[in-house]
């Protein structure tokens, strides 16, 4: 039993109504926060003396204080442990980590709308369908949609810019509504047969485009003909592949499984009969390890937590808990609609109960493996590198560039789990001379490790830097000159070959040069976090690039606004057109001025 918290005492005035109860350690933080329809019961139960799971006996090993507030009834009690919840995040209680917004398929108002993915704020005009549990599962809707009805999905901008079609007309993706190649009531039918698809009329718009080309067909118009029989037969081809198919309404089928190495959540989406997609949640668990209180938490955080989520009219779920008709209750009280909870189902919906326990099992069954094998990697370079035990953080560093253009560094930072994203970082290099990486690699050095001579962020156990002797021997100097902690440096060389496998390591200086069989762990650790820097330097780089130069030359020139820019680069055909003209060529522009074209040509050839 703790000695920082008199449970007796405590538990001789607790109340016995419902209301939620909040745990702290002894600096005052938060551990965690339950709810309870009588919480003198619930609370005593923590206080026994025997028969406690170990991770509740570790959480009672920390309490100093406990504190009540009792509410009308356990509804409530339960909207408050949810709100709670969202905004401390205990770390002992089962933690919903999916703070991104689900994504919808956006139909845009206008004589030709665009088919688009939408995130966030419902602000522009148009329709929305959804939501679906991942981008991925709109973009497979959205591919169907654009072989099938040739719907645009280009953005506006570029739409409104085109003078000739795009490579989306050529392999028939397109009707080219841009240059006028379809006419407004053709495209506006061929949205109404995408909405349909969207809301889950399948079926009527499968009968719809048969009896069109049917019609096509005695009125000899074959080519319309075979153009529906075309839509028909990519429509009846999902049919067939969409096994799940068949059942009706609106469906979330939820599944919770758990291992001693932690649990996983499947959510499957049903709307209007078909099967929207389906998603993977891995929640942290806290004290609970009961499928069903799992369970229990998830519903709670993912529908009362967030109470913008869009709401079906059935929960399929794979275990019941006691406090299910809490919930239901509380969602009708928030959100003015009630839910209705299934556990014992037939037919089509036993088939997507299954299917989301199966997936749920193999996903944690997947991410277990996942980490035992990267655990595995850490212990292996642990070995190769002679250290007592394996490193907690590796840290690695690439530089990208396009002759010396837009150059950007990465770090990367990966743990016995795997990649740490969340501590991922890019930097912008600049001040130095174009395509010398020493100094680039040199200045990420410098303003990553500042930062921890300020007492900001983690020092990493491992340092990796991508390159040779000369990159290892600038890091070491930078870790000199910041007087950074003793770190071991790894060096990463391409071998002769420059190909997978046959890389030389350098430890923490040039003189200690090694290699590493091909099969060795250790080596594909080196080479996965590597090659994550290359990516993620790879990725910066390119967005920097494109956002440069996607700033027009012209625009730092006094007197070309935007109106003038468009209409010189609408006289002379662009860019490349007007670079090559003179400066009296550029004169004769419209409303071009001699000292103005002189200024333009001064900018353009500035370079």
């Amino acid at each position: 039993m703790t000695d920082l918290f008199d449970s007796s005492a405590f538990l001789s005035t607790c109340s016995g109504r419902p209301g939620v109860y909040r745990m702290f350690d002894g600096d005052a933080r938060l551990l965690y926060v339950g709810k309870a329809k009588n919480l003198k019961k619930r609370l005593a139960s923590y206080f026994r003396k025997t028969g406690l799971a170990p991770k509740t006996a570790a959480l009672v090993g920390r309490i100093a204080q406990v504190e009540t507030t009792i509410t009308a009834n356990e509804t409530e009690a339960l909207l408050l442990e949810q709100t709670l919840i969202k905004e401390w995040r205990p770390p002992y209680n089962i933690l919903l980590r999916d703070d991104k917004s689900y994504p919808y398929v956006f139909l845009s108002d206008g004589d030709y709308p665009r088919l688009s993915i939408h995130r966030g704020a419902k602000k522009a005009k148009g329709k929305y369908f959804g939501p679906y549990p991942s981008a991925g599962a709109i973009r497979e809707s959205l591919s169907l949609l654009q072989k099938t009805f040739l719907v645009r999905q280009c953005e506006d901008s570029y739409y409104k810019n085109r003078t000739r079609p795009c490579l989306q007309y050529q392999i028939k993706r397109c009707k080219a509504p841009c240059v006028g190649f379809v006419e407004p009531q053709v495209y506006a039918e061929d949205v109404r047969h995408s909405v349909m698809f969207l809301e889950g009329r399948s079926n009527a718009l499968t009968d719809e485009l048969n009896a069109g080309m049917e019609q096509a067909a005695s009125t000899l118009d074959f080519e319309r003909a075979a153009e529906l029989r075309d839509q028909i037969s990519l429509l009846r081809r999902v049919q067939d592949q969409q096994s799940m198919e068949g059942g009706t309404g609106d469906v979330d089928v939820v599944a919770a499984f758990i291992n001693p190495g932690g649990a996983c959540v499947h959510l499957i989406s049903v709307r209007g009969g078909r099967v929207l997609g389906s998603k993977n949640f891995f929640p942290q668990v806290g004290i609970e390890e009961d499928v069903s209180e799992v369970l229990m938490a998830f519903l709670g955080q993912y529908f009362i937590g967030s109470p913008e989520r869009d709401l079906p009219s059935e929960l399929i779920v794979n275990v019941v808990h006691e406090d299910f008709p809490t919930l239901i209750a509380a969602i009708d009280g928030l959100r003015g609609r009630e839910l209705a909870i299934s556990h014992r189902v037939r037919g089509t919906r036993a088939r997507w109960q299954q299917l989301a326990v199966t997936n749920a099992e193999q996903a944690l069954g997947a991410r277990l493996a996942d980490r035992q094998h990267m655990a595995a990697r850490f212990e292996a370079l642990a070995e190769v590198l002679s250290l007592d035990e394996p490193p907690l953080r590796l840290e690695c560093y690439d530089i990208s560039h396009s002759s010396g253009e837009a150059t950007v560094a990465s770090c990367v930072v990966f743990g016995p789990e795997g990649p740490i994203k969340s501590d991922y970082r890019r930097y912008n290099i600049e001040g130095v001379t174009a395509g010398d990486d020493y100094a680039a690699m040199h200045q990420a050095l410098t303003r990553r490790f500042s930062k921890i001579k300020d007492g900001e962020g983690k020092l990493p156990d491992i340092l990796l830097v991508d390159g040779g002797k000369g990159q290892l021997s600038m890091a070491r100097d930078v870790l000199n000159e910041l007087a950074v902690p003793d770190l071991i440096l790894l060096g990463v060389a391409k071998g002769a070959t420059r190909k997978a496998g046959f890389e030389t390591l350098y430890l923490n200086d040039a003189a200690h040069e090694f290699t590493l069989k091909g099969d060795s762990p250790a080596l594909h650790l080196i080479q996965q976090i590597r090659d994550e820097a290359h990516r993620f330097a790879i990725t910066g780089h390119r967005a920097r690039r494109g956002k440069t130069r996607r700033t027009s030359t012209l625009e730092g020139v006094a007197g070309v606004g935007p109106k003038r820019r468009r209409e010189l680069l609408k006289h002379f055909g662009g860019l490349q057109e007007l670079s090559r003209a003179s400066i009296d060529e550029i004169a004769k522009a419209p409303g071009i001025s001699k000292k103005l074209a002189e200024s333009i040509y001064a900018s353009l050839h500035s370079e």
